[in-house]
């Protein structure tokens, strides 16, 4: 570890004590690299920590009169349960009916992703992407709903394989126009 930081040497001798508690030797020859290899990961897994929104929704452009739903459906995303460090992956709706503003959709994913690559609840997950829609475009409606499976369910615990979870935020107009609502679950179901 030539030219490390004293935070690398840490880390790295964190995730030795790890697989030395777990009941392996961190200088088996399969192993002597994993902690590297962790942190690498760990850039990408947890790299939401260091994106903020801004930088995602903070260019908008004049919705010129368009006031029906913009559905980007199907982003699929990875995150990390909070309670067990272990990964839950899914598909995320992302909606939104303009006011004033709209934003490109490249952006709806990128703000999946950044808070998707933090440590997470599902549940935070749907509210944090639909509240900050509603926070930065000031839409007439924003909603979220994300169905994902867990590792947390599926690899220990009650074991259920075929179990996924699904969790909805909707504000303004999607939560409360009863038609908007169910414009908004029949384009997701669209093929």
């Amino acid at each position: 570890m030539m030219n490390a930081t004293l935070e690398e040497v840490t880390t790295h001798n964190l995730i030795k004590e790890l697989i030395t508690r777990i009941g392996d030797d961190p200088e088996r020859e399969g192993l002597v690299n994993t902690p590297k290899r962790v942190v690498k990961s760990w850039e990408k897994l947890f790299g939401g920590y260091k994106q903020g929104v801004e930088n995602h929704l903070g260019v908008k452009f004049k919705s010129e009169g368009y006031d029906e739903i913009v559905l980007l459906k199907n982003i699929e995303f990875y995150s990390t349960c909070e309670h067990h460090m272990l990964p839950f992956y899914g598909v995320a709706h992302v909606a939104y009916i303009p006011k004033d503003w709209l934003v490109g959709i490249s952006k709806l994913a990128r703000l999946v992703e950044v808070y998707a690559r933090r440590l997470q609840i599902q549940e935070r997950l749907t509210i944090n992407i639909a509240h900050t829609l509603k926070n930065y475009l000031e839409p007439i409606g924003a909603g979220c709903v994300i169905e994902a499976k867990h590792h947390c369910m599926l690899c220990r615990g009650v074991e259920k394989q075929n179990s996924s979870m699904v969790t909805s935020t909707l504000l303004g107009a999607l939560y409360n126009d009863p038609r908007a609502r169910q414009e908004f679950f029949d384009l997701i179901k669209m093929r």
